[in-house]
């Protein structure tokens, strides 16, 4: 007899429900949120299993690598549909989601989740450990400007480099504004210079990565875009087409129809926050920066003229996520014009 399994994760516990195929809860247990524990629950020879569920989460990647490398059929499944098949459930408690999820797995209703790679995880970790200290550092910034802003010392305009030096230049002759400023500035300098060495760890894979460097001919890609594109996309095989990339970026617009009434409203949002926003700043760049003129600028240039800036702005990330799947998957590299021919990668 087949039998199908649920985990409900949490911090420290995990509740694992077993049912066979006819839907007969067989054993429900909780076990500390450890591939080993896990692992001695679900390796009984007495199961059978033919699916093993869990909800994608912060800990879902470390249990699902731990789960298959033990050789158990393990799936991870995406969290809306779990939220949304668990909802019918008057009341909810983690034994209540695992019995859930098991029953899931049992009628075969769910959407699997890729996990990325070890490589990617690591990628993206970088990625988002960078972003940190430069939101962190640029909120300090900011904070010191108000300050200084209540005893009428404007700051202006300055870059990054030069900031420090100003901040001492406006706080010259106020020791005691100064004692308050200074655990500030020392506070954005360590922040800064911890980014930096995160920023030139960001180039140095970039520049041995062929994929990236494919990616960063289309204009406005850069190393951050490109590399954080590779994490995101991980294995590009995994879509049927390039155009299925928009809607997994929460590009593309959400559609609601029932009867004669059929609206579409705005975009969807789901998916990557980080990397939707770094092609969303992509294509500002492409769109205000790039003076070299492009068949992909000319396109974003007649959207806008039809539909606004700001919808072109969008449309054009959107077609970006394409497009760099396209370069990816076929080993080429963007074409200026439409009747220049690709090079081929070596």
């Amino acid at each position: 007899m087949k039998h199908y399994a649920g985990l409900d994760i949490s911090v420290k516990e995990t509740s694992v429900c077993i049912v066979d195929e006819t839907g007969k809860i067989c054993r429900e247990v909780k076990v500390p949120s450890h591939p080993d524990d896990l692992i001695a629950v679900l390796k009984d020879p007495a199961w059978n299993f033919e699916r093993i569920g869990l909800e994608a989460g912060p800990l879902s990647q470390w249990l699902f690598e731990g789960l298959a490398r033990a050789g158990l059929p393990v799936i991870c499944i995406e969290t809306r549909h779990v939220k949304a098949f668990l909802k019918a459930q008057p009341n909810k408690t983690d034994r209540n989601d695992a019995r859930g999820i098991a029953q899931m797995m049992r009628v075969n209703l769910f959407r699997p989740v890729h996990v990325k790679t070890l490589t990617s995880q690591k990628r993206r970790a970088l990625l988002t450990a960078r972003k940190l200290l430069q939101e962190k550092a640029i909120a300090i910034e900011n904070d010191i400007r108000g300050l200084l802003r209540n005893f009428g010392l404007k700051v202006g305009k300055v870059k990054a480099v030069k900031f420090e030096a100003r901040i001492r230049e406006l706080i010259e002759g106020m020791p005691e504004l100064a004692e308050v400023i200074e655990p500030l500035l020392d506070a954005r300098s360590k922040l800064r210079q911890h980014f930096d060495a995160l920023h030139r760890k960001v180039l140095a894979i970039v520049r041995n990565d062929k994929v990236c460097h494919r990616l960063m001919t289309i204009p406005g890609v850069g190393p951050v875009v490109a590399l954080a594109y590779t994490a995101t996309i991980d294995i590009p095989a995994r879509f049927r087409n390039s155009k299925a990339v928009g809607p997994i970026l929460g590009l593309t617009p959400v559609l609601n129809e029932s009867g004669e009434n059929r609206r579409v409203g705005r975009i969807s949002l789901c998916g990557d926050t980080i990397m939707r926003t770094l092609l969303y700043e992509a294509a500002q760049a492409l769109l205000n920066n790039v003076k070299k003129w492009s068949w992909l600028r000319a396109w974003a240039m007649n959207v806008a003229k039809r539909r606004g800036r700001q919808k072109a702005i969008v449309a054009l990330a959107r077609r970006l996520a394409v497009i760099m799947h396209r370069i990816w998957s076929d080993g080429t590299q963007f074409r200026w014009t439409r009747k220049e021919i690709m090079p081929v990668a070596a």
